[in-house]
């Protein structure tokens, strides 16, 4: 980095201070009244953003390339995090809205005991006065630490619902979007290859490993399964997995290995190639060809990216109306 940044902790807050500059991470300045949004009835503080993003800065420090870039990905996160928060609120006040007159939503009570049964066994190894203390350590009672993870159930629970409502896709959409996108279904000759390497251990020449080449040529025509021959002879890093390196394109390969290998047919070896580290058997044990995939080799592929593009296009739109028809005050 070309700069440089001091840590400290004012309270239970972060501040970022750069000695350039002598200011704070500018939350106070941005939000001199120490409230950054008002969202129906929850108020939403300068803590409560630096909570959020504390955890993030040593992440954006790597990545930041100066000092400049640095405190414009901060700006961003800050928003980013208030209008996370913002939408936090607005979705819980969503479960919350009464079905009918009668009837209004809640998370029972035995799930919020188990999730905090959960976090006392995973992080406090079941010892109650270390949660307490952690808990008086942040500021927050019992009773509003249970309201915390009641709202952490129910924001989950809202989003993942909102996606499986946007997780059918039919047939024809699936067929429209390959015959509008055929080029990215493009694929490359590949090769599932499967080899042998035999090192040049003790200076042997190229006669003695080729005769031993030979040999393994021998028991494969003979009905031996290169794998286990893979196992038994090759002095590689796969040979614990029978000389497997899965699929490989022909542009993944130096021309000594390329060339050979994209004439073989599946099920067909190479004779013995010399190279500088050693001798070489290359087996293809499947082949594709080059050329578009068929829409049933990628039909699954394509269901899943319309999945993802329907659930981000819906949660959007989901957010917008949320927002729309709640009470929310920026400042």
């Amino acid at each position: 980095m070309t700069y440089r940044r001091s840590l400290f902790l004012f309270g239970s807050a972060l501040a970022i201070v750069s000695p350039s500059f002598g200011q704070a991470d500018g939350l106070n300045l941005r939000f001199a009244n120490g409230i950054a949004a008002i969202a129906e009835e929850k108020v939403i503080t300068v803590d409560d953003i630096r909570r959020e993003i504390s955890p993030l800065i040593p992440q954006i420090q790597r990545d930041a390339r100066n000092e400049k870039e640095f405190n414009e990905k901060l700006e961003s996160l800050q928003d980013s995090v208030i209008q996370d928060l913002i939408d936090k609120v607005l979705i819980i006040k969503e479960f919350r809205k009464a079905k009918d007159e009668k009837e209004v939503r809640h998370i029972p009570a035995s799930y919020i005991d188990n999730r905090i049964a959960e976090t006392l066994s995973e992080q406090f190894d079941n010892d109650r006065s270390k949660f307490l203390a952690y808990l008086r350590a942040k500021g927050v009672t019992p009773r509003d630490y249970r309201k915390e993870v009641e709202e952490d159930i129910i924001y989950h629970y809202m989003q993942q619902q909102q996606k499986k409502s946007q997780s059918v896709v039919s047939p024809v959409r699936i067929e429209t979007f390959y015959r509008e996108n055929k080029d990215r279904f493009y694929q490359e000759d590949s090769v599932h290859l499967r080899l042998i390497q035999l090192s040049r251990a003790d200076n042997a020449t190229d006669a003695e490993l080729k005769i031993k080449a030979d040999e393994i040529l021998t028991k494969f025509r003979a009905g031996s399964k290169f794998e286990d021959l893979a196992q038994e002879y090759s002095q590689d890093s796969r040979r614990a997995k029978g000389g497997d390196w899965g699929w490989v394109k022909r542009s993944d390969l130096k021309d000594d290995f390329k060339n050979p290998l994209f004439v073989l047919k599946p099920g067909e070896i190479t004779a013995p190639l010399m190279l500088t580290e050693g001798c070489f058997l290359l087996f293809a044990e499947e082949r594709k060809y080059a050329g578009n995939q068929a829409i049933d080799e990628v039909r699954d592929q394509i269901e899943r990216m319309l999945i993802t593009q329907m659930a981000r296009t819906g949660q959007e739109r989901w957010l917008e109306r949320l927002r729309r028809n709640g009470y929310v005050k920026h400042y």
